[in-house]
């Protein structure tokens, strides 16, 4: 059994026992998280394709970590200008463990 969902402006596919790393959410380590916007529903066979979400079906989350991602490195420089920047950005992110799917 998997499911499409909308979490942070993406869509993930998800299944039961995997953990993926989305953008951050106001949610302590250890808290459960419920999604409601599910876009897509298939065991097997059946399959449930929401207009534009699956009424009643839902994912069941648990908030594993808060952390950073590993640093971007942005380098701009113009030739014979003396003109060089050097910046980072850490992009930061919550892994949550998807406990359930419920149609």
């Amino acid at each position: 059994m998997y499911a499409i969902m909308e979490l942070g402006g993406m869509q993930w596919k998800v299944e039961e026992k995997s953990t993926l790393r989305v953008p951050t959410l106001e949610a302590e380590p250890g808290k459960s998280v419920l999604i409601e916007k599910v876009l897509l529903v298939a065991d097997g066979d059946q399959v449930k394709v929401g207009c534009p979400t699956v009424s009643g079906a839902k994912v069941e989350a648990t908030v594993v970590s808060q952390g950073k991602a590993d640093k971007v490195m942005i380098f701009k420089k113009k030739r014979r200008k003396n003109y060089q920047v050097k910046r980072g950005h850490r992009q930061p992110f919550t892994e949550i463990r998807i406990d359930k799917i419920s149609a």
